[in-house]
């Protein structure tokens, strides 16, 4: 454990409230009634101690004395005993109940409002931040950050029993409340002192258990590596020593409350011996009569337990800062992408017009120096990645961006479908940049087809529509222009079969044609390609680009009327088809022009087609089989 985490601030406990408070400003309703019901419960507890002191007096005695009990008198007993209890169990169940619902309230509430700023925050922002650390604040942390709500309304109920039980004692006799109230004071003192040593453990260990979750992910998402590369002993290795630390954390906490536990729960039953010995010597004296001992002790019996609610609340106050100020770093991010109020002027929902206007982005390598959260990447932490880009599409053609790795490209595709804006510079869309269109604007016009696929554990359907409303035949229509119809045709459900986690009953080449039919069936105006059919045959990735071209050319509304294509390219096949080449070198764009007029230009851009080049000869097996396979699905969509 570090020295900082050792070192308890004095402002806790105080940091704690204000949590608490935050809660009840959010529900005062349900914590009102929660706080009655538990001053429902604290009354007949203290009316449950007066009651036996009266039974004892007034049955239980005088049956001693006389030798038989008047049935209407043990009636009257039973009935006022009867009658207390039940409202002492109509006070636990009302607060266990709202405090309950006040707690899962303020979870699920919290739970959304981090989700809905992890949609909100850009791009950039989500790159600074690992997934497991971004699970662990929607899940783990906000659940410490309100753990104490349920012992909540019992603790303020057991301030309200303390003060009636207080007046009581002091009613029934002075000399034995002196006695039983130093009690007080002494659990008091024990409960700070176990506080200040609990609190640096508890926020440790809640720290750990965000630890854990952050490795436990990596690992999961990086299931192909680890599998391939034989690592499976490291990363248990990795993930062992993290639940170790956590395993240590917990038990260090638990050492502390089986030390402090048995203290707590001794100290009241002490003060109920403390309380016997004084009240039988009055009694001896006759100070007080039988009846009034009986109420005063079995009064400090009930308390020795609901007090240690105090306890309890005092206990996940640590944890609960700790969740609190990290689910605070994530409400309180600065990251946003400002929206304007136009929308693309769109014609008829024909192609659009895009153009890139000296364009510069750089990614912030120090976490604090991009405050926006847009990534933008003015902070001198900054690694520039794109210099003063521009070029222009015209509505309805195809422009193929080409360069070494690391030259911008994918950056620049993260531009065109604004997840990120550019630091100087702008994007337009019809003459409107991107940063004036209103929310939501730019996802209706633009799609966009990433270098990595993502398909949910859903069916055909499903991945394709993601629950937008549209009939199997729009659906068809896409898988056609994707060239997916036929393996789709060909699955034992057809559009209903399911293709398990991530599409893991499915080739490459196959996830790709379904995420590309996934942005063609919006029948968006620019289409946006980043290397999106790299695992795709050359022939059918060649067939795809013709389909749109000719979708294009007819303005076919059916198929979507068109798009202007952007697509990120290494094939020599795939570039020939482009209307115009787009050449990246360092982030700069260095050629412009046809592919034969580059090739005969631009020596960089030559070089590089022709390194990507393959022949017949030299294709690897699992091309030829994806050859095959394209063979088969297009007989079978000949046959549909």
């Amino acid at each position: 454990m570090s020295p900082a985490s050792r070192r308890v601030s004095p402002s806790v406990l105080r940091e704690g409230m204000r949590v608490l408070w935050v809660a009840v400003r959010a529900e005062p309703r349900v914590f009102t009634l929660s706080v009655l019901a538990s001053a429902l419960y604290a009354a007949m507890t203290v009316a449950t101690a007066q009651v036996l002191g009266m039974v004892t007096e007034d049955v239980v005695l005088p049956a001693f004395e006389d030798g038989r009990a008047a049935a209407g008198a043990l009636a009257a007993a039973a009935a006022a005993i009867v009658g207390v209890a039940a409202l002492k169990a109509l006070g636990v169940a009302g607060r266990r109940f709202y405090a309950g619902l006040m707690q899962y309230r303020m979870q699920a509430q919290y739970r959304r409002e981090v989700t809905r700023q992890y949609l909100r925050l850009p791009l950039a922002w989500h790159h600074r931040h690992p997934t497991g650390q971004l699970l662990s604040n929607a899940n783990a942390d906000v659940e410490a950050a309100w753990a104490p709500i349920a012992p909540l309304p019992m603790a303020v109920g057991v301030v309200f029993m303390l003060l009636i039980s207080a007046v009581s004692i002091l009613v029934t006799d002075v000399a034995i409340a002196v006695v039983g109230f130093l009690i007080f004071p002494a659990i008091a003192l024990v409960n700070v002192v176990y506080q200040r040593r609990l609190a640096p453990v508890a926020t440790h260990a809640q720290r750990l258990r965000a630890e854990v979750s952050e490795v436990a992910h990596e690992s999961f998402e990086g299931g192909l590596v680890v599998k391939t590369l034989g690592r499976e002993g490291a990363e248990t290795e990795r993930f062992a020593a993290a639940a170790n630390r956590l395993r240590d954390a917990n038990i260090a906490v638990g050492r502390l409350r089986g030390l402090f536990d048995p203290v707590l729960e001794a100290l009241p039953n002490l003060g109920v011996l403390a309380v016997l010995l004084v009240g039988s010597l009055r009694l001896d004296a006759g100070a007080m009569t039988a009846g009034d001992l009986v109420h005063v002790a079995y009064l400090f019996t009930l308390l020795s337990w609901p007090i240690r609610a105090l306890g309890w609340v005092l206990a996940e106050v640590p944890r609960s800062v700790v969740g609190w100020e990290r689910v605070r770093g994530v409400l309180d991010a600065t990251g946003s992408l400002p929206y304007g109020d136009e929308a693309p002027a769109g014609n008829g929902g024909r192609a659009a017009a895009m153009e890139v206007r000296g364009v510069r982005f750089a990614y912030e390598t120090d976490e604090h120096a991009d405050l926006s959260g847009t990534g933008g990447g003015n902070g001198s932490g900054a690694r520039h990645v794109l210099h003063d880009v521009s070029f222009a599409v015209e509505p309805g053609r195809t422009v193929a961006v080409v360069g070494p790795t690391g030259s911008g490209k994918s950056t620049l595709t993260s531009l065109l479908v604004r997840l990120v804006d550019p630091a100087d510079g702008s994007v337009l869309l019809d003459g409107v940049d991107l940063r004036d269109v209103r929310r939501g604007g730019v996802a209706e016009t633009v799609s966009l087809v990433p270098q990595q696929t993502f398909l949910f554990d859903d069916t055909v359907r499903g991945n394709v529509t993601l629950g937008m409303d549209a009939p199997d035949e729009r659906v068809w229509a896409a898988l056609r222009l994707a060239q997916a119809d036929g393996f789709t045709a060909a699955l034992p459900d057809g559009l209903d079969t399911r293709v398990g986690e991530r599409g893991a009953t499915l080739s490459g080449g196959q996830r790709q044609r379904l995420v590309l039919a996934r942005a063609l069936i919006r029948r968006p105006r620019l289409l946006v390609m980043d290397d999106a059919t790299s695992a795709v045959d050359p022939q059918v990735e060649a067939r795809i680009l013709q389909n749109l071209r000719e979708q294009n050319a007819t303005g076919d509304d059916d198929d979507g009327g068109g798009s202007t294509v952007v697509v990120v390219a290494y094939r020599k096949a795939t570039i020939a088809l482009a209307d115009e080449v787009v050449y990246l070198d360092h982030g700069r764009v260095t050629g412009r022009g046809t592919h034969a007029e580059l090739l005969e230009t631009s020596e960089g851009y030559r070089d590089l087609v022709n390194a990507y080049e393959r022949t017949e000869g030299e294709q690897t097996e699992g091309e030829r089989a994806e050859t095959a396979d394209t063979a088969v699905e297009g007989g079978e969509g000949a046959l549909r």
